[in-house]
């Protein structure tokens, strides 16, 4: 994928999260900082690996260009999530982003070695919380280059 000034489609997110509230709050800051996109939303580990990997009721789904995603989540917390996903030759290439509550040196940590490409901390302020997803746009959506999504077979 390259950069969003480029590409005419939306970029698809998958935001992996289990608090309606974040959900709500997320889709408001994508909106007001006019990221073209398609948010896909799961709310516990195990469904996103089966929209990941196209399972059961998720069979349909589009892969994503970018994973926003939480650690404390029901079914399969994002630790486990995140290692399976970089363990995975398919899917280790879509950015993962950690958007999480947590600020825990140990957490930050984990994820990092777990190969996660950024670590974010939600702000508790609305306004900081909006700031933080333009940042998001500014950087991960509009400066950042990704591989094209048949990268794998192009290099054979």
């Amino acid at each position: 994928m390259s950069n969003t000034a480029e590409r005419p489609e939306p970029i698809e997110i998958l935001l992996v999260e289990d608090s309606l509230g974040d959900i709500r709050l997320m889709r408001e800051a994508l909106r007001d900082a006019r990221v073209s996109n398609r948010l896909h939303v799961v709310e516990n580990g195990s469904d996103a690996m089966d929209f990941l990997r196209c399972r059961g009721r998720f069979s349909g789904a589009s892969r994503p260009d970018l994973i926003l995603l939480d650690l404390n989540l029901p079914r399969k917390d994002g630790r486990e999530v995140l290692a399976e996903i970089k363990a995975d030759e398919d899917l280790r290439l879509i950015p993962v982003i950690i958007l999480t509550t947590s600020a825990s040196e140990a957490d930050i940590l984990t994820s990092y070695d777990l190969h996660a490409n950024c670590y974010l901390v939600k702000p508790v302020d609305i306004d900081r919380f909006f700031d933080l997803v333009r940042s998001l746009h500014g950087f991960w959506l509009t400066v950042v280059k990704y591989p094209a999504k048949d990268a794998r077979s192009l290099a054979a």
